[in-house]
Parts: structure tokens; C-alpha cells; sequence
């Protein structure tokens, strides 16, 4: 009797630690959202409101357009077409969406991170060279590969990765990824043009560099193939 009251007990508490294993806190569908107090001052929530189920309709979950190549003739020599909840609002809490690339020869996707979402690519015309670095815990490791048409590469959620095309012509590829706003940081953007500039002494100090490379890099124009 005493051996069926600790396994019923042990079951109980194993249930509990599972429920608390699964209740947490839902994934971010935007950089930040702010609470608020008083809902009247709400402007957005995670993610995107709900049209009503029954007022929905095919175009609510069509896009069009993506067959057609996009002007690469920019200082990267690429440019991403995004198929998001922006665009798209049937993907609304589906945690799914699509990007086009298009690359010119030589042109290069700057090193990036999706931080809500998992990226997997497939060539569809070209030769892409493509990589990811790891997380400093795992002592920023990078993972190359040289892709051809028909081939696909995955780059984790969150980690730095990025596309250069090494062919002679035009290259195309399509990726997929895990979130329906899964965010874009460029990281030579993020850290050389952000608004208002990053405090020089942080950067000379951050990449050992001196105080005239971090001025000049301060002031390039930082193109967005987004």
C-alpha cells in the first residue's frame, strides 16, 4: 500500500514538473513589446490582432510576384524579397515564412542573424558559397559550404550566417523560416550605422582598432538588401 501511495505521488509530482515545463512564456514576434498599464495607449500586441474567422477570405493567404528577379544593382549586389505576416497576413500565428535572393555575380547577403527564426535554403540557379558561425560558448566555429543548384543548407536560429554568390552569373535561392516575423539584423548596420551611432570608444575598444577605422566606418552609407 505504502509502495502504491510513493508511485502515485511520484506520478503526481512528474506530472506537475511537466506542466511547468511547457507553461512558459510564448515566443516574441517582434523586437520588443512594451506592457502597458492602460490598454487604451496599446498599439500593438505579440504578433498581429485576428480578422474575424468568417470575414476571411483566399486573398487574406496569396502573395504574388516572386517568380520575377529583383534589381541587385546596389553596393551588395543582392536583393531579398521577404514573404512575411507584413505582406502576407493569412501567416498570422503560423510561424512560417519565405524569402527570395537574388545575387548578382560576386554579390554577397551581408553577415546576418534571424533572431525569431531557423533558416533552410535551396539554390535554385548558381553557385552560392554559404556559412554560420556558432555561439561564442562554442568557440565561434564556422560552417562552410560551397551550394549548387538543387542544394540546401540550414543556419540555426539566431546564429550569424550569410550568402556570397562565386559564380559568374546571376544566382537565385529561396529560404524558409520558422517564424512569421522572424526579423533581419545586419550586423555591420547594426553595430557602424545604427542611429544614433554606437559610442566610438565602445568600438575601437570592441574591435582593437583605432579611433579613424571607427570613424570612417561610422560614416558609410550601410546599404539594407531587405
Amino acid at each position: 500500500m505504502k509502495g502504491d501511495h510513493f508511485l502515485i505521488s511520484t506520478l503526481a509530482i512528474l506530472a506537475f514538473a511537466t506542466f511547468l515545463a511547457s507553461a512558459d512564456d510564448p515566443s516574441p514576434l517582434q523586437d520588443f513589446c512594451v506592457a502597458l498599464k492602460d490598454i487604451k495607449d496599446g498599439v500593438f500586441v505579440n504578433g498581429k490582432f485576428c480578422k474575424d474567422p468568417k470575414l476571411a477570405n483566399a486573398n487574406d493567404f496569396f502573395f504574388s510576384g516572386l517568380q520575377n528577379p529583383r534589381n541587385t544593382q546596389n553596393p551588395v549586389g543582392s536583393n531579398v524579397t521577404a514573404v512575411n505576416v507584413d505582406n502576407l497576413a493569412g501567416l498570422n500565428t503560423l510561424g512560417i515564412s519565405l524569402a527570395r535572393i537574388d545575387f548578382a555575380p560576386n554579390g554577397l547577403n551581408p553577415p546576418h542573424t534571424h533572431p525569431r527564426a531557423t533558416e533552410i535554403l535551396v539554390v535554385l540557379e548558381g553557385t552560392l558559397y554559404v556559412g554560420f558561425v556558432t555561439s561564442n560558448g562554442d568557440g565561434n566555429r564556422l560552417f562552410t559550404k560551397e551550394l549548387n543548384k538543387g542544394d540546401v543548407f540550414v543556419f540555426p536560429i539566431g546564429l550569424i550566417h550569410f550568402q556570397l554568390n562565386v559564380g559568374h552569373v546571376n544566382a537565385v535561392a529561396f529560404a524558409g523560416l520558422s517564424s512569421q516575423n522572424p526579423g533581419v539584423i545586419t550586423i555591420a548596420n547594426a553595430v557602424f550605422g545604427s542611429k544614433p551611432p554606437i559610442n566610438p570608444d565602445v568600438l575601437t575598444k570592441a574591435f582593437q582598432v583605432d579611433n579613424k577605422v571607427v570613424d570612417y566606418l561610422q560614416k558609410q552609407f550601410w546599404y539594407d538588401n531587405n
